[in-house]
């Protein structure tokens, strides 16, 4: 499975929003299974959307063909745009499905990995993160991703925020000890995205 993380820096925001809409042209594209995001709290003007795909080929077919039909809707309403790649590693909690409409809030996790600490990292994420997080009250589901050059996504689904602020100021310092996780990374980011739901595909 892959998961497409796509920020981006908008400068109309009326018109990304209605050029948004227009991305419901993705259902029916062979291998698409959910797009869904929203606005970024901590940093105005930014948007983030994540696209999810059976597989790297079905993507590329996509980005072929129809998607530069669907991006014109949005031109000029951005300055800025990223995008980044991710395989999926873990799921976080139970069998993870690209759905985003029982979703008020994703939070996004982005970790530049110490080369020799890839295997480390992962079986933290699995024994320690990942049970921590499927315990707390209002967590849906997640994905645990790994792109190239040591970067992984930590993309988590929350139906409230005001549960995922609990996990927040609970035991993240703690679990960031037990992790070891300063030993791993070299770079740490990270968003909490309010889902706008006519956005999701």
């Amino acid at each position: 499975m892959l998961v497409k993380w796509i920020r981006c820096g908008v400068i109309d925001r009326a018109g990304f929003e209605r050029g948004q809409r227009k991305w419901a042209g993705l259902l029916g594209e062979p291998g698409f299974r959910g797009q869904g995001g929203g606005w970024s709290r901590g940093q105005p003007g930014v948007a983030h959307l994540f696209s999810i795909w059976d597989t790297r080929a079905y993507h590329d077919a996509f980005m072929a063909g129809s998607h530069d039909r669907l991006a014109a809707a949005q031109e000029g309403t951005y300055e800025s745009l990223g995008v980044k790649l991710f395989e999926h590693r873990l799921d976080v909690k139970v069998g993870f499905r690209a759905r985003f409409a029982d979703t008020d809030v994703l939070r996004l996790m982005h970790c530049k990995v110490r080369p020799d600490r890839t295997e480390h990292f992962t079986l933290m994420q699995e024994k320690v993160w990942n049970p921590a997080m499927a315990g707390s009250p209002g967590m849906l589901r997640g994905v645990f991703a790994q792109g190239p050059d040591g970067d992984f996504l930590v993309l988590s689904m929350w139906d409230t925020a005001t549960e995922r602020a609990k996990y927040r100021e609970g035991p993240v310092a703690r679990l960031s000890e037990r992790a070891d996780l300063e030993a791993d990374v070299l770079a740490v980011a990270g968003d909490v995205v309010d889902v706008v739901q006519v956005w999701t595909v």
